[in-house]
């Protein structure tokens, strides 16, 4: 398997599992289900329809899209073809995709609509090597271009030629290595511009035979996709599915989870923790909302589930008088839950950023495990993760296989094995500064491991706040406190060579609206509600009680509530939803230095 690749990969699945399902969608309201033959088929057009534009082994084609079908399809086919997948974010604006499309050599770029279209061709002046556009739907233009294609047109030309290639495409795949360069991964960061991240076949093939050794998933199970392809959690996520035979649901998007999740009944899933944080905060709010009764059946159900988590976190036995009780709370509160998310998830795994403890005690309690893990999109992407026969939560696991962890002196987390990527793109300098001698890997995180191995994070590096008493304070551990509350949002903690920490609030807004109406605040504007003194007196609440489990050094002094979330849109937020500390200090300097006057 080692030798292998993720073309090679994919045309044995297609082999041995032909008439499975592989892929499902929803289609002007009807979810569609596409064969692992069918799937064949159009990765096969695709690929051969890029080596009829013109496309030659090495060179790059992008994707710019959201995740769909369609994305997983260009991917193998690109694979196929020999080729290097770009990925592209949908939410970059035009000079970001131009820098990117510049910066890795894009041939063909691969869009989802229009509206990515419009953003493209606003940038085309400045992307002199791009060769060709293909629009996956919504394309009609008014004059045939020799640059843009449709989907459909591209893969009518791969049908055309089929026979022609058929050789040279068998060819492409068999002479691909794993050395090969299989993508470049340009990095969302949280400052300055993108850095591609070079990632092998080999690096992939790694990460895919050490994932199969962790998890029960099994041929035929469905997961349901929704995170952005072109991040590497969810890139791997989609190359389990082709690895191990799972038909890959494409949720229709973010916003439709809640009813996706019933309607494809997934077996397991993969999210970001801003995920699970909506829905505990959804939980909480339904029981603070509903009569003294039902607050009590719940609050009760709750109490009983911790007692049955605590035990199984033990690997002991759960009595059979709590066990009855456990029955009556999944029966009373549990088992609607678990409905919500399909009735049949195993598992849930979180990544690319910290899961409060807390929340994942909750829906352990309920009956819903979620498995934390760890890694960068250098390590393509997991270095460790929590298995289902084997977690604690607050941790992030123990190194999978395969891989080295061990910690620098300064408590910095190294990591190495056959899934570190080769490097920055045309930046060996970057390269130099994190890829170290003999295959270590610096990820710029700070952990701890305990006696059993289990890898605990306590904060980025560069995140560490110093105050100006010398303390060290690790801002996410404290955000992560304060969004335990429904009411909070999101939060940024600062206080780097400051006399101590601050921080700047946003608030969830249907618990705000919530909380006017109850209060009886006529106002609906965000600005005026953000300085109400009930409002402000609500949140104070939650961070003195927070405070109340911190050193007193590490204790939040002072806040603002800011009347706006953090979001992508509005750059204060990763598209994996990390928080942009640097961005949101900088635009709101003034709001932050008047809670030190």
């Amino acid at each position: 398997m080692a030798d292998t690749t993720l073309a090679r990969i994919f045309w044995d699945r297609v082999e041995k599992s032909a008439a499975r399902p592989a892929q499902q969608f929803k289609r002007r309201g009807v979810w569609e289900t596409l064969t692992w033959r069918e799937v064949g088929a159009a990765v096969r057009e695709v690929a051969a329809g890029l080596v009829a534009l013109g496309r030659r082994p090495g060179e790059a084609v992008g994707i710019l899209s959201s995740s769909r079908a369609e994305w997983v399809q260009a991917d193998f086919a690109v694979f196929s073809a020999g080729c290097v997948t770009i990925p592209v974010y949908p939410t970059y604006p035009p000079d970001l995709i131009q820098y990117i499309v510049n910066d890795a050599g894009v041939k063909t770029l691969i869009v989802e609509d229009p509206v990515q279209l419009a953003k493209v061709l606003e940038a085309d002046t400045g992307m002199p090597g791009l060769d060709q556009i293909v629009v996956i739907q919504g394309y009609e233009g008014k004059e045939p271009s020799p640059r843009i294609f449709t989907w459909e047109a591209l893969r009518r030309l791969g049908r055309d030629r089929a026979e022609a290639l058929k050789t040279e495409l068998a060819g492409r795949v068999a002479g691909t290595k794993p050395d090969d360069v299989a993508t470049i991964v340009y990095t969302s960061g949280t400052t300055g511009p993108p850095k591609g991240v070079v990632q092998t076949h080999g690096n992939h093939v790694s990460a895919l035979e050490s994932a199969a050794q962790t998890t029960s998933i099994a041929e035929g199970d469905v997961h349901l996709l929704f995170l952005p392809l072109a991040h590497s959690f969810a890139r791997l996520e989609s190359f389990i599915g082709v690895h191990r035979g799972l038909c890959t649901a494409f949720a229709e998007n973010i916003d439709k989870l809640r009813e996706n999740l019933p309607e494809t009944r997934p077996h397991f899933i993969c999210s970001v923790p801003r995920v699970f944080e909506k829905v505990y905060a959804g939980a909480m709010a339904r029981a603070e909302g509903g009569s003294p009764v039902k607050r009590k059946i719940f609050n009760w159900a709750v109490g009983v589930g911790k007692e049955v988590s605590r035990l199984k976190q033990a690997k002991l036995p759960v009595p059979a008088a709590l066990a009855v009780k456990y029955k009556i709370a999944e029966k009373l509160v549990f088992s609607k839950m678990q409905a919500a998310l399909g009735g049949r998830l195993r598992f849930a795994v979180s990544g690319g950023a910290p899961l409060s403890r807390e929340i994942a005690e909750f829906f352990h309690a309920a009956g819903i495990l979620i498995l934390e893990g760890y890694g960068l999109t250098e390590t393509c992407p997991v270095l460790t993760n929590n298995r289902e026969d084997s977690f604690k939560f607050g941790s992030v696991g123990r190194p999978m296989p395969g891989v080295e962890i061990k910690l620098a002196p300064d408590g910095e987390i190294l990591g190495r094995g056959g899934n570190i990527a080769k490097g920055y793109f045309k930046k060996p300098e970057a390269t130099k500064e994190v890829f170290l001698p003999d295959g270590w890997f610096a990820t710029g995180d700070i952990g701890r491991l305990d006696s059993d191995g289990f890898l605990f994070i306590t904060d980025r590096k560069k995140d560490l706040i110093v105050t100006a008493g010398g303390m060290n304070i690790a801002p996410q551990n404290i955000e992560n406190l304060l969004k335990g509350d429904p009411f909070i949002s999101q939060v940024m903690v600062h206080g780097d060579r400051r006399p101590y920490p601050v921080a700047l609030i946003t608030l969830n807004p249907e618990e705000l609206a919530k909380f006017a109406r109850e209060q009886g605040i006529m106002a609906s504007d965000p600005t005026v509600l953000a300085k109400h003194p009930k409002v402000v007196e609500r949140v104070q609440r939650t961070v003195d009680a927070k405070n109340s489990e911190l050193q007193s050094y590490a204790k939040v002094k002072k806040f603002t509530i800011l009347p706006e979330d953090f979001t992508v849109e509005n750059g204060a937020l990763t598209p994996t939803l990390k928080v942009k500390r640097k961005v949101i200090s900088e635009l709101h300097h003034a709001a932050l230095d008047a809670l030190y006057q």
